[in-house]
């Protein structure tokens, strides 16, 4: 079968990383096209990865006949625009989170991918791939501990840019646990608080980081979630399940645990390219295979817009300082 040729749209740090992943390490693709705005940068990077197009205009790519599939990795206020724009072309996608910036246009994005009778989109929650949460997930499907009872999950970045807004973290950094929730749990969030600490002192002024989120399930359980991306010193994300029958904890670091010079201990990632790699490939490759089948084999573009509501309610929370109903349409009535 011929490869399936992929184009890029946006070439940042995820998006270079897609693109040397795409060149180097996924089987039955080929990368030929990438856009971005920042067109030196998309022209450095297309050089250093062999013969490679720059396409200025995103949308001119996704329609380019040469392009059989897009991995979409620009900023999320582009998503709306780009994902419906993959749509009118019958071009299946792999689109970064968030999928769009808000519940309105995620939902329809939701709807008119099901006018098309096809599912032509996947939502990059890489954490589904990752080995630790896909046992983390087989051991509690399998029913050996007993129901799920609560969720406990930690994500701090060593740092983000200063750009990076109290409404962001939420946004781009909760929405990872929130798809967690919700896949570990198979289940809805039916509400949402965040919760805003004093702040640390390393950040600018009005940015409330680090923040503590609690989800109530629909089913009554709970999770909780400590986000913190500006802890300097490393990239770390855990989740620990609590059943009626015990608990299990991922995300410890344990495989590489040294003891020398009268201590013992390991290395905390800079980034989450080095926790999060395979996963990555994981997940790219089996979309690539996936699309291959005419199929999607991940999180659906309804898991975007579910997290995309919860968000939008955590958002609110944080502003308000109170606990928000996540308003979501019946997924019965979208999808039919």
């Amino acid at each position: 079968m011929q490869d399936l040729r992929i184009g890029i749209i946006g070439v940042g740090v995820m998006g270079a990383d897609h693109a040397e992943r795409v060149v180097r390490r996924i089987s039955g693709a080929r990368l030929v096209a990438i856009s971005d705005p920042d067109l030196p940068r998309a022209t450095a990077l297309a050089e250093s990865l062999g013969e490679i197009r720059v396409i200025e205009d995103p949308l001119a790519l996704v329609g380019d006949p040469s392009v059989d599939a897009v991995i979409i990795a620009s900023p999320g206020f582009a998503h709306a625009e780009q994902l419906m724009a993959c749509l009118e072309n019958a071009k299946p996608v792999l689109c970064e989170k968030p999928l769009t910036m808000d519940t309105e246009s995620s939902l329809r994005v939701v709807e008119a991918e099901h006018k098309l009778g096809r599912q032509l989109i996947q939502v990059g929650f890489m954490r589904r791939f990752d080995p630790e949460y896909a046992a983390l997930k087989q051991l509690l499907d399998s029913g050996e501990l007993g129901r799920t009872l609560l969720l406990h999950n930690v994500h701090r970045n060593k740092t983000v840019s200063a750009s990076f807004r109290s409404e962001m973290i939420v946004r781009d950094s909760l929405v990872h646990e929130v798809d967690v929730a919700r896949w570990l749990f198979d289940d809805e969030i039916a509400r949402i608080t965040v919760h805003a600490p004093k702040p640390t002192g390393l950040v600018a002024e009005g940015v409330l980081d680090p923040q503590f989120a609690v989800f109530e399930m629909a089913s009554g359980a709970i999770a909780d979630v400590e986000v913190f991306v500006n802890f300097q010193v490393g990239y770390e994300v855990r989740c620990e399940a609590v059943a009626e029958k015990g608990s299990a904890t991922i995300g410890l670091g344990v495989d590489v645990l040294t003891r020398r010079g009268g201590q013992w201990g390991g290395v905390v990632p800079e980034d989450y390219r080095a926790r999060f790699g395979t996963a990555y490939d994981i997940e790219v490759q089996r979309w690539v295979d996936a699309t291959a089948r005419g199929e999607i084999d991940g999180p659906t573009a309804w898991d975007g817009y579910a997290a995309a509501a919860v968000c939008t309610a955590g958002v609110q929370s944080l502003q308000e300082g109170r606990p928000v109903e996540v308003e979501l349409a019946r997924k019965s009535e979208v999808l039919g």
